[in-house]
């Protein structure tokens, strides 16, 4: 697989300057038209604001690029036929000349190959709920098991089995830790409802936790910075619980069932909540940029 990687990104991480890799299926899949392109540059322009370089992730013709220019950043928000590659998609996707945009485990994937620590995401994908019928998890968390990536988001998404997931976190040596919190966040709410056994309260400290990763030596795993988004942003909780189970209720009578069901849920959950769902999660994902941008800066300083 040939992977390219942008002069601007490559010549950062050559310095040992902050970069912080960003997924683009919320560029291709997760936005109605401009607004899309509008915030893919808007999250770019935070990284900046940070003193980081952004380095957005997509396929493009067959060819994984790590670092998109204004062209490139274009064709992901506006070409039809756009894919949503997961990281086993990606051999497919290079020997076919296809182009998609990248999810959380191809994003992370592509980020650790080039050399990128630090990577910005909303919320991972998890354990979906009546798993002991399904069997329906996201890849997301296998291949966080095997990939040394510092992701920062706003936990999972709360459509999941939440306690499951963070049970099979455990399971896999996938280390969660709580950004200025006790609690896990719940993407569109600040509180999921459960707890976390680690608390960090600053950049400095995540980027220690980095260095101990490598210090220590152990398997390959991620590090998991969940960021809860702030209360006055979050979605009201007692909407979220409402829509939600009138969503699940839905999905079920459609007759919806695995890579269906997540896009299934979160359209319903905007159309809904009249949009509110939509701007809690890019709230969750603005903070998620900026964080990232700042532990990033932090790894930088200590290397």
């Amino acid at each position: 697989m040939v992977l390219m990687v942008s002069e601007e990104v490559r010549d950062a991480i050559a310095a040992g300057r902050p970069v912080v890799a960003l997924e683009s299926t919320i560029i291709a899949h997760g936005l109605p038209r401009p607004r899309n392109l509008q915030v893919a540059r808007e999250l770019e322009a935070a990284v900046r604001r940070e003193g980081a370089v952004p380095a957005t992730i997509a396929v493009l013709d067959g060819t994984p690029r790590v670092g998109l220019d204004k062209e490139q950043l274009e064709r992901v928000a506006n070409e039809g036929g756009i894919r949503k590659l997961g990281h086993r998609d990606l051999p497919l996707a290079v020997a076919t000349g296809a182009s998609g945009a990248t999810t959380v485990s191809a994003t992370a994937l592509l980020a650790a190959l080039a050399g990128v620590r630090v990577f910005a995401t909303g919320g991972l994908g998890g354990v979906h709920r009546e798993w002991t019928v399904t069997q329906d998890e996201s890849a997301d968390l296998g291949l966080l098991a095997r990939t040394r990536i510092t992701v920062v988001c706003a936990g999972v998404k709360s459509i999941l089995d939440v306690p499951a997931t963070l049970q099979r976190l455990e399971t896999l040596g996938v280390a969660v830790a709580g950004y200025g919190t006790d609690r896990f966040p719940g993407f569109y709410l600040s509180d999921s409802g459960h707890p976390v056994d680690w608390r960090l309260d600053t950049p400095e400290e995540v980027a220690g936790v980095m260095r101990a990763q490598d210090v220590l030596g152990g398997p390959d795993s991620a590090l998991i910075v969940a960021n809860p988004v702030p209360e006055d942003e979050q979605l009201d909780p007692g909407t979220h619980a409402r829509v939600l189970d009138e969503a699940l209720r839905a999905c079920r009578a459609a007759g919806v069932t695995g890579q269906g069901v997540t896009p299934f849920l979160l359209d319903h959950l905007v159309r809904h909540t009249d949009g509110a769902s939509l701007e809690a999660n890019l709230a969750a994902v603005r903070g998620n940029v900026a964080l990232a941008a700042r532990v990033a800066a932090a790894w930088a300083a200590g290397e």
